[in-house]
């Protein structure tokens, strides 16, 4: 019975390229880094989602808010909104924008955090739970892909940053205007000269291209990273099915290697979340500024 199971157990590669597709509109299309032909679902429904717990967490906090002594929730609440005005003010000096800037700079960490930690859930626990519903659908379990990790997936970092973006050309409209936003997009940075504005055109251009994928491939980069490396790791607890010592031997390994990653992980939940607000504030102020 052993033998005929692991006579069927994916090799590691199919392992992993199981887990890297996305469970979307073309079914088991293979789409592990960016497809723009089909809708990743599994990205929409969990980013979504994540969207929803981190506005119902804040609104709670809100809702619960208290002016005698806070309790650990509120007060952890307290000092994160702190941390993001006080990051805001000293970025964008317009007090007015500020107060549509820095609620969404906190909604972006808040959102940005919580899809980052979908990582620390064990690798095969939604997927073989997806696999079992679809499997009771009538369909092939083996072909059940589900991804559970957004921000692993090109496609929506990408539309975060997207959408700052937006923000930052409504706010160059805002406070330039339309003639002054066009104005500046043909004469800085080399000067007002005819000869210098198609120069001037395609350096903004390149600028606003160049601002928007690197927001979005930085988190993707470190997270997909983060992502792969839990696998390979998984891979490792794997061999414990060979009932050997080499086997017992990488189960501990993976144990071990799993829980130093996982501790050191938490660095990178945090501090991916942190860049992308930074970034989403820095580029909103540069909006505001004229050259």
């Amino acid at each position: 019975m052993a033998t005929e199971a692991a006579a069927h157990a994916p090799s590691a590669s199919e392992y992993i390229v199981h887990h890297l597709t996305h469970f979307n509109t073309l079914g088991e299309k293979q789409s592990v880094i960016v497809d723009w032909n089909t809708v990743n679902i599994d990205t929409l429904f969990y980013s979504i989602t994540l969207g929803v717990v981190g506005m119902l967490l804040l609104w709670l906090a809100a809702r619960k808010a208290t002016s005698g002594v806070p309790g650990r929730f509120q007060a952890a609440v307290e000092l994160l909104v702190e941390m993001v005005a006080d990051q805001a003010k000293g970025l964008i000096h317009s007090p007015e924008s500020r107060k549509l800037v820095s609620p969404l700079a906190l909604t972006v960490f808040v959102w940005v955090f919580l899809m980052n930690a979908m990582d620390f859930l064990p690798l095969d626990v939604i997927p073989n739970i997806w696999a079992s519903i679809y499997g009771s659908m009538g369909h092939d379990p083996h072909h059940a892909y589900m991804r559970v990790v957004p921000t692993a997936d090109l496609n929506g970092t990408l539309g975060l940053s997207i959408g700052v973006l937006l923000v930052c050309l409504f706010y160059n409209v805002k406070i330039k205007g339309v003639s002054g936003w066009v104005h500046e997009l043909f004469t800085a940075p080399f000067g007002s000269h005819p000869v210098l504005y198609p120069v001037n055109f395609a350096m903004q251009i390149i600028e606003f291209l160049a601002k928007t994928v690197s927001h979005g491939m930085r988190l993707f980069g470190n997270m997909f990273a983060g992502e792969l490396l839990f696998m390979l790791i998984a891979l490792m607890g794997a061999a414990w099915t060979g009932w050997n010592a080499t086997s017992i031997s990488l189960w501990i390994g993976q144990v071990l290697a799993g829980s130093v990653w996982a501790i050191f992980h938490i660095l990178i939940v945090l501090l991916q979340a942190f860049i992308f607000m930074m970034l989403t504030l820095v580029y909103v102020g540069q909006a505001h500024e004229s050259h």
